[in-house]
Parts: C-alpha cells; structure tokens; sequence
C-alpha cells in the first residue's frame, strides 16, 4: 500500500475573509440517487446533549429532504475506529461517519473506501471553512471529508483547585507546570487526571513533547516516510519520562477511562476530585456532561501545553485536529453530500457548538463562541507557527497503536524510552 498522508500540518483556523450570513441548503433531494434514498450514519456522540444533537439534525434534515431516511448509530468513542475499519473491510460501511484524517484517512483512500466529495462541497462551506481546515481532509487533489469543528488540545484546569492550592495564574513552561503540580499535591489535591485504560490519552502527553522536541519539519517527513530516526523522538520520551517520574497522575489512572462515567478523568476533573486534564478541545463538552448538575463547570479554564527548554519545536505549536464526516464510496452521493453540507449550514453549526461546547468550523457560526476558557483556545490557535494532527490519526492505525501502547508501558513501568521509538518502527516497516 503506497502512502499519500497530506499532514494536517498548518491549520488556519481564521481566514480574513469577509463573512456573510448562511441560510440552509436549498438544493437537498435526493432525486439524482434515483427516488427514495436510506443511509447509515454512525457518530460517537453516544449520550447527552451531543447524541440529541444528531438526533435533531437527522430530523430536520429529514423534513426538508423527504425523499432521504437516515438510520442513526452512535458508537463509544473508543470503540469506534475498530468497528468503522472491520466494517470498511467487510463491504458493509455506514454511509455516513465520523473521519479522524490522517494515515487512518489515507488508508481509507488508498483501499478505495471514501467518497470524493470534491465537487459537491457547497457554498457555504466553500465560504465560511477555511482551507487550513479542508487540508486534513485531502489528499492526491480531492477531498475526503467535510470538517465541522476544530480542535486543538491543551490543559483544561480548575481554578477554583488552583486557588486552594496556592497557584497564581497558569505556567508556561515545565518546570512551572512541576512546581505548580507539586503545590496541588502539598494541598492533597490529585493534580492531572489521565484515562490510562483507553492508552490514547497518556500517549498524548508523548505527542506534546514531540512537538517540543521535535522541528515542524521533521513532524511532517515523518508522517511521509513513517521513519523515526531523528534523535527527537527520543529526546521526547526522555522528556515525557522525566514528567512521568514527577508521578503527576491521579490514584488509580492505569484503569481510569478517558470519558466514561464521574471515575473517568474528564469526570475527576468535573467534580473536583483532580485539578487538570491534558485533552482537546471537544472536553468542555464531556465535562459538562459529568458534572454533579450536568452544566458546565464554572471554574474551567485553559492553558496551551507548556514549552519545554532545548526543544527544537516551534514556540506556540500545538496539537489540534479537525472533526469532520466522510461518505463511504457505496454512499448515493447526492444525499450523502447534502447531509454534510447541512452540516455545515450556520444555525447547524451554531446548535453544534451548544451541544458539545466545541468549536465549530464554520467561521460566521464562531461568534457564539464565549466561554473565556474556548476564547483563550481560539487565542492560542490562531497564533500558533504549526499545528500538528494527533500523531496516531497522522502516522496511521498500526503505527499509532503501537506510540499509544509503548507510551502506557513506558508509563506502568513495563517498557523503556528506547522502546517507544523501536516499537513504533517496527510497526511502520509492517505496513
């Protein structure tokens, strides 16, 4: 299998183009699909307000498009990407699905599973979405996938546990996060809250210190070639290493999930019982969810990963992603890009964003966006050098299975920095 991975490497998220107000898409049958059109949809929005969301949106675009009947299927996050990928290979692919980009998109491309929606993305979204944001979703000059919202990761906090403990403002760099982590701890407070059980979010600390340790362009060539070669990759295990000897993590964090219940992180930090959570920015929405009244947490706020001395990354670069939809290549294509360019559509995304208090990618819908802690998101995006996709959705399933499972080993005391780079080179001379 050949690999053509456009790196979602330099996300722009705000174009200085004029905005202009949106109305729903006029031109939704299904007529050219030949008549009467049932598709599959399948999301990761399994509670709350995010799977009343679609719900919603599924109906109403019903309504205006009644010849089109869409079966909903929300699936656990983490469950997800291994029932989209037996399903892909099997031939029985939902129509409809969420698209992490990537290598994971690109195999998609490769395999011939994906749907070209190159020609019918819409107005709106032609207008209101930057390119930056469509980069993650392209490769060999089409389009894969139809973003809806942006997200890059940092550190969500408790002021109100910053407070007790003593910490004035947020640190900036490393040795400021380890002095403040320590302070939380002298005032018995669990400092960082990570769902070890589900691998991902432990190995995203590893990601940060990447993009500290590592130059943008070496992030790319990577994502090109799959070769990690460079003396970075170890220096960011050294460094994540160095973090993880601080034993900055709650009780029990090997079994704690990411975002499943109050006993996950996202729900230590929704009740208190931990101070900070490194995550996306989709994790106002989980926490919201996890709160004793299911509101947003008052005291949430944000700061972007902190800079590490020596590193060779770009000051200000973060993690971040694009959440978008695709069409499987079996999809009636005319349905199928109305549904996604509904998505797009500005009182859609303005009902996205109070959903999952997520930014949505529709530039003209970002001005409901007020929460402080999502502001202080926006600000440090916009003025990032680089933004680099999550290094298991850029370098491929095989490879990022590999990072995220050395990462926890690495973490549990069970494997070495040495053998992060070496797994996750074995796993991309498999292919």
């Amino acid at each position: 299998m050949t690999r053509k991975i456009r790196a979602a490497a330099a996300i722009a998220l705000i174009g200085a183009t004029a905005l202009t107000a949106a109305g729903c898409s006029a031109n939704s049958d299904a007529s050219s699909d030949g008549g009467k059109v049932t598709m599959t949809f399948w999301h990761n929005s399994t509670t709350g307000p995010g799977k009343a969301f679609w719900e919603k949106t599924v109906k109403d675009f019903e309504a205006e498009n009644p010849n089109v009947t869409i079966k909903i299927q929300a699936i656990q996050n983490e469950d997800l990407d291994g029932k989209l990928q037996t399903a892909l290979n099997s031939g029985s692919a939902p129509d409809v699905f969420l698209q992490r980009g990537g290598g994971k998109m690109a195999a998609m491309v490769n395999a011939g599973q994906l749907l070209d929606i190159s020609d019918s993305i819409g107005s709106t979204a032609k207008s209101q979405i930057s390119d930056g944001s469509f980069a993650g979703y392209e490769q060999d000059g089409k389009t894969w996938a139809m973003p809806v919202d942006v997200n890059p990761e940092g550190i969500w906090y408790s002021k109100d546990l910053f407070e007790k403990a003593g910490i004035d403002g947020t640190p900036t760099t490393i040795d400021e996060l380890n002095a403040d982590i320590q302070k939380l701890k002298d005032a018995d407070i669990q400092p960082v809250a990570v769902g070890a059980k589900d691998a991902w979010p432990a190995a995203h600390w590893y990601y940060n210190f990447a993009l500290r340790a590592c130059p943008s362009s070496v992030l790319t060539k990577t994502a090109q070639d799959l070769k990690f070669t460079n003396a970075c990759w170890k220096q960011a295990g050294e460094d994540t290493k160095a973090f993880f000897d601080t034993e900055p993590f709650n009780d029990g964090y090997l079994t704690t999930a990411a975002q499943q219940g109050a006993g996950s992180s996202a729900g230590l930090v929704a009740n208190h019982k931990a101070a900070m959570e490194l995550m996306g920015a989709w994790d106002p929405g989980v926490i919201s969810s996890l709160t004793p009244d299911g509101k947003p947490l008052s005291d949430l706020g944000f700061f972007p990963f902190p800079e590490v001395s020596g590193g060779k990354g770009e000051t200000g670069s973060m993690m971040g992603a694009v959440d978008g939809f695709s069409c499987s290549a079996k999809a009636p294509k005319k349905a199928c890009t109305d549904f996604l360019n509904y998505m797009t559509e500005k009182p859609v995304q303005e009902a996205y964003y109070k959903a999952f208090n997520a930014i949505p990618a529709n530039k003209s819908a970002q001005t409901v966006v007020t929460e402080p802690y999502l502001k202080s998101v926006l600000e440090a995006y916009n003025k990032a050098p680089f933004v680099s996709n999550y290094l298991d959705t850029v370098y491929g399933q095989n490879v990022g299975n590999a990072l995220n499972t050395s990462v926890v080993n690495l973490l549990a005391g069970k494997g070495s920095v040495s053998d992060i780079v070496s797994t996750v080179n074995q796993a991309a001379a498999k292919g």
